[in-house]
């Protein structure tokens, strides 16, 4: 411990003068007072007692003047760290496959590995796949070998955090060397040698499983989808396997799979329809053979939204044309759209009086003959809120379009046009396009466009310009209007101001063999100006739509008032219904600081959920689905892989053993000599933060006030 002096420790001297004097000009006895006669009363005090309090009071104002000096006191710390030794265990079901008595004799052995690391001087700490430190004297033999899934390079990886800067010099890493999560731990850089004990049977199992399930995660009601399931056997040569597909515990399909060699690998696939709307599971099982090592990886269940939500589009033309053909195949592709063409002209007619639509596309429509007139006021009067894409030609009529359109108005004589090509708005952002990629717009045919003058309403926004030769123009050629809810404008709508798109989608093939730009360009316009918003007051949803068995599931939480602010603080009731019709309720309230509700332990199954809660007096609900798998990920591989751990052990600086040589290990880490870690630690305090100083002061200024008033002094 050091004094250090912010200033001259020549104030020190200063300081106890000042306490000299002080004293010496307090305690000093006087001569007889002329006037009275009287001496003062310290003359007649004991001279031990004056010498006594001249002492405190030289002490208490030495003291005080050196507090205002504000010195400092260095003090140094010096810690002794012993080395760090960390066990981590790999405690996941792979593990414990290869049969629990060989698990608890391994796991003895290496409690007794614990301790006497321990009794060599080493700090051993024990680290598990669930992220949870144990201290020592943990006894191994009771640890839960249940982890659904093994992520060594994790498990390593934050050792490494948790253990940085502490003096870790090795790690016993207890595992089989699966891995099924995550990165090969021997991509890792560690700053301490790995030492692996392999636990687990290396011989491959006779067994046959599922190796993996492919299907679409949606399908359409009525519709057919495939479901292909991979097996794979190991020692069942010349034996044919039978899978078998079930939904809802009723068998829909059965095929034989045949096991030509030893080691096989094989595919079935099966065709089913979607019968029922929502999460339907099918459950794939192959039937179990006498001899298996486990059938636990004889089933996988995969789940399938099926959903009847497909867009009702309908393209209307006045008559047959080569786009209205163009943009049919567009459409086509996306098997979200449920697609209706008609002519006014054809033999299809206008479109039934009672049918809703989500999109409505209208080429030439309204015409300059009128012969769609009151088709389109039926239809936009009836969907009134629908979405539309407005496609001009030359038969176009250019005042009812300025009428019907919340887009652009255009004033031209019908019959002229004019020859364009488009120009990119590199400004609007919206659509989340390459513009590096729209670059081959500019190499497209013209279309023809009305000519005359083009005038943006408000709120409006242009993707692409007309250009006319060399010359950019601020003429739109394809714009939007997405600022919809108010009476005179109760949809969005968009425009292409101009024929010619099949020209477009032949040329871009005939440049680079697909049709990829103008097909992106334009669907992304028309999901924009067809996507429906979510006026709900109440939003409650999963951050996944699918969860793995074991894991939280989460739920966010949005509440809004009557002007779509975000509020707090509103009790929410949440009912989980399971596929056998268990409901599980659940009560909690949104803040500020956490929106979220987590749920434990759920099984695996697909749920439904619903959300309620009371806003301004009326019952807002919220309604959704999500799916909980189990993924089995421990069943599909139980064949230990002990050359993993030798790598890794290797690449680290340590060594590999099995269970039976542990004693190796515990005698060459107790018999390596790592010096303990000493580390200082440097504090600066100003003494007059020391409390005791001050409590001594108070103590020395206490005893001369009594000692005095106790001698008459006051």
């Amino acid at each position: 411990m050091n004094v250090i002096f912010q200033s001259s420790p020549w104030w020190v001297l200063v300081c106890l003068l000042v306490g000299a004097l002080y004293a010496a000009a307090l305690y000093q006895p006087l001569p007889a007072r002329l006037s009275t006669g009287v001496s003062d009363s310290v003359s007649f005090w004991d001279r031990n007692v004056r010498y006594a309090l001249a002492a405190v009071r030289f002490l208490v104002v030495s003291l005080l003047c050196f507090l205002l000096v504000n010195p400092l006191i260095r003090s140094v710390q010096t810690l002794t760290e012993k080395p760090k030794v960390v066990l981590a265990v790999d405690n996941s079901e792979s593990v414990a496959a290869a049969g629990r008595p060989a698990l608890t004799t391994a796991l003895s052995n290496l409690q007794a590995l614990q301790q006497q690391l321990s009794s060599a001087g080493l700090d051993v700490s024990v680290r598990t796949l669930s992220d949870s430190a144990m201290t020592e004297g943990t006894d191994l033999t009771q640890i839960p070998f249940t982890q659904r899934s093994t992520n060594l390079s994790g498990l390593l990886s934050g050792i490494r955090s948790d253990y940085e800067g502490r003096h870790l010099t090795d790690v016993v890493l207890i595992s089989d060397g699966i891995f099924n999560q995550g990165l090969s731990p021997t991509f890792g850089q560690y700053p301490f040698s790995v030492h692996a004990v392999g636990l687990g049977d290396t011989i491959p199992k006779r067994d046959i499983a599922i190796k993996g399930i492919v299907a679409n995660r949606i399908a359409y009601l009525n519709n057919q989808f495939p479901i292909q399931v991979e097996v794979t056997s190991n020692g069942f040569s010349g034996r044919a396997g039978i899978v078998v597909l079930r939904q809802g515990g009723k068998e829909v399909g059965r095929q034989s799979v045949s096991f030509g060699q030893n080691q096989t690998f094989g595919s079935v696939t099966f065709q089913t329809t979607a019968t029922q709307k929502g999460v339907q599971r099918f459950t794939v099982e192959v039937v179990p053979q006498p001899g298996e090592f486990s059938t636990r990886n004889n089933r996988q269940d995969v789940y399938i939204d099926v959903i009847d939500g497909r867009e009702k589009v309908l393209l209307l033309a006045l008559a047959p044309h080569p786009d209205v053909k163009a943009i049919r195949s567009m459409l086509e592709r996306n098997q979200n759209y449920e697609l209706d063409v008609r002519m006014i002209n054809g033999i299809e007619g206008p479109p039934p009086t009672d049918k809703k639509y989500d999109l409505i596309i209208l080429h030439q429509i309204p015409d300059n003959g009128g012969a769609s007139t009151a088709s389109v006021q039926q239809l936009l009067a009836r969907n009134n809120t629908t979405p539309v894409l407005f496609v001009l030609g030359n038969q176009s009529a250019m005042g009812p379009f300025n009428t019907l359109n919340p887009v652009m108005q255009v004033t031209a004589l019908p019959g002229q046009s004019d020859k364009v090509t488009a120009r990119y708005n590199d400004a609007y952002k919206q659509l989340n396009l390459d513009a590096a990629r729209l670059d081959i717009i500019t190499k497209m045919p013209p279309m023809s466009v009305p000519y005359g003058e083009f005038r943006l309403l408000p709120g409006s926004q242009v993707v692409l310009w007309q250009q006319v030769g060399s010359v950019q123009t601020q003429k739109p050629l394809l714009a939007l209007n997405v600022t919809a809810g108010s009476p005179d404008r109760p949809r969005k709508a968009a425009v292409l101001a101009g024929e010619g798109l099949w020209q477009w989608r032949m040329e871009e093939f005939d440049l680079t063999d697909k049709q990829e730009v103008i097909d992106e360009m334009l669907q992304k316009v028309i999901q924009l100006i067809s996507v429906k918003e979510d006026r709900r007051k109440l939003r409650v949803y999963p951050i996944r739509n699918e969860f793995v068995a074991g894991e939280k599931v989460i739920f966010e939480t949005e509440l809004y008032n009557d002007i779509y602010e975000r509020i707090y603080d509103k009790p929410v009731n949440l009912s989980i219904l399971d596929e056998r019709g268990i409901t599980r309720s659940f009560n909690y309230t949104p803040t500020s600081d956490n929106s979220r509700f987590e749920i434990s332990r759920l099984p695996e199954g697909a749920y439904r959920f619903r959300a309620t809660t009371n806003l301004s007096g009326k019952n807002e609900v919220s309604e959704g689905q999500f799916i909980v798998r189990d993924l089995q990920l421990e069943a599909l591989n139980t064949t230990a892989d002990h050359g993993l751990l030798r790598q890794l052990a290797s690449q680290t600086g340590g060594k590999f053993y099995n269970t039976a040589s542990v004693a190796n290990l515990v005698r060459d880490l107790s018999s390596r000599e790592t010096p303990a870690r000493l580390s200082s630690t440097e504090e600066l305090n100003e003494l007059i933060n020391w409390r005791w100083l001050f409590f001594m002061i108070l103590a020395l200024a206490t005893l001369e006030w009594g000692t005095r008033k106790y001698f008459g002094g006051y």
